[in-house]
């Protein structure tokens, strides 16, 4: 009799362990599979963030900085390679292009931008001027310069401590890679009566000469 019993729960002991193992299997299958959400999930966490060139994700940008377009500029001082200091009044006359960028932190793309302003002599008349601003002292600068010699034909300005990139907005943009403490890639189009006509916020970092061009002609 136990015999007997013993041979009619031996199929049922081998279901079991059978289930337990596909089961086994299929939950291993699960979690290893790219679809998992969880999987992703987990995987995105360790993904590294390029600090150069790709944007802070998820950065909007600033609500200042929107609100300069249609109105005068605030009062902005920034300041050349010799120290003399140039103020919004200052640049009334011309249609003027007011790059805000990182810098020495912005190697190629910046530097590629500014020297394409230097270069350009649209950007370079009595009716048009390009200011690429900086965050970096004159003297360091110099060592961009050094590295890159176009660039010392770009017409470049000096934001101590940043207070007009703080002013204007340019720390919390999306190109704002060192957010709250440098510009990212960010242009502003005044008129020659000193009206903020266009702001252009680009993390893709790209030189728009032609663009800037094109909406400065568009101008009335």
């Amino acid at each position: 009799m136990s015999k007997n019993n013993n041979n009619e729960k031996s199929p049922m002991v081998s279901i079991i362990i059978v289930s337990i193992l596909v089961l086994g299997l299929g939950y291993f299958l699960f979690k290893s599979a790219p679809d998992n959400p969880g999987q992703r999930q987990s995987s995105n966490q360790n993904v590294p963030v390029d600090n150069m060139h790709g944007g802070s994700a998820g950065a909007p940008t600033s609500e200042q900085l929107n609100s300069l377009v249609g109105n005068p500029m605030p009062n902005i001082q920034l300041a050349d390679k010799d120290g003399k200091v140039f103020t919004t009044a200052d640049l009334k006359g011309k249609n003027t292009v007011l790059f805000f960028n990182e810098g020495l932190m912005c190697y190629p793309a910046c530097w590629n931008q500014m020297a394409a302003f230097g270069s350009d002599p649209r950007f370079n008349s009595d009716q048009i001027q390009a200011i690429s601003v900086v965050v970096d002292s004159p003297k360091d600068w110099e060592t961009a310069i050094a590295k890159m010699p176009q660039l010392a034909k770009a017409t470049t300005m000096f934001d101590a401590n940043a207070n007009t990139s703080r002013t204007l907005g340019m720390l919390t943009t999306t190109s704002s890679m060192h957010r709250g403490s440098l510009p990212g890639h960010t242009y502003v189009i005044i008129d020659k009566d000193g009206i903020a006509r266009y702001v252009f916020d680009d993390p893709n970092m790209a030189i728009a000469n032609d663009m800037l061009f094109g909406k400065i002609g568009e101008l009335k």
